[in-house]
């Protein structure tokens, strides 16, 4: 049987000093899905996806990408291996135009002529930026921001995108645009791990979902079964009897 998974979370414990923040937490991303990460602030998130790129390392348990472990390799070489990142709150260059922060993204790749044309297809997939390509970011909209962050983490070609927070502080309809836009750069052939505060929206998108609480997973399922599981729906949904 052919393993079709890309990223392989297995039982990892990751720390803050002494305050252990994940407490075996175990997921998987296969190839063409989208998974979402869902869960109240300070359910581990966020540092699930530390742990993956490489800026807190696991103590125990492993992550293995594309079959190699990658629990204690640095974060620059994780970029190098495939996975990228749009970081929760977008962590733009501000004083740097749009199209400085792209290329940023493409910083460890030395093949020019493809940059430019996936600067072509951010363009093609964000047409505001093509229009503020001369900005400097700190000047743009919050959802203008956040389609330079998704950009920049897409100027590396990553094998797996991970997405924190992208709908944060942004007005209904640009959240809609965003999520649309996730979807068809998932529909382009990325594999995306989506950490989301927007769980209807998330598990409308999603593939599968893992609900961690207190840093571990307390649910595991089909994005489908997961809007209907009635924990979901009160807890995370907003929905009551």
């Amino acid at each position: 049987m052919v393993d079709r998974r890309v990223l392989e979370v297995d039982g990892i414990h990751t720390y803050y000093g002494a305050i252990q923040a994940l407490k075996g937490v175990s997921l998987e991303v296969g190839e063409g899905e989208i998974v979402t990460l869902l869960g109240s602030n300070g359910a581990g998130k966020t540092t699930t996806l530390r742990s993956i790129n490489g800026l807190n390392h696991p103590r125990r348990g492993r992550i293995v990408f594309q079959g190699d472990d990658v629990t204690r390799t640095p974060p620059h070489d994780i970029v190098k291996r495939g996975i990228s990142q749009s970081p929760e709150g977008r962590k733009l260059f501000p004083r740097m135009s749009v199209m400085e922060n792209l290329e940023m993204g493409a910083f460890q790749r030395n093949d020019r002529g493809q940059i430019s044309e996936d600067i072509d297809r951010v363009f093609s997939l964000f047409p505001r930026l093509a229009e503020r390509k001369s900005q400097k970011a700190g000047t743009l909209s919050g959802g203008e921001q956040q389609m330079c962050a998704i950009g920049r983490a897409l100027m590396a070609r990553p094998k797996l995108l991970l997405l924190d927070e992208p709908s944060m502080g942004l007005a209904p309809i640009l959240v809609e645009k965003i999520f649309g836009i996730v979807k068809e750069i998932n529909e382009q052939g990325t594999p995306i791990l989506l950490v989301e505060q927007n769980a209807l929206m998330a598990l409308e998108i999603a593939d599968r979902g893992y609900v961690l609480e207190t840093g571990k997973v307390a649910l595991a399922n089909d994005a489908a079964a997961l809007r209907r599981d009635e924990q979901v729906r009160k807890t995370y949904l907003g929905e009551t009897d």
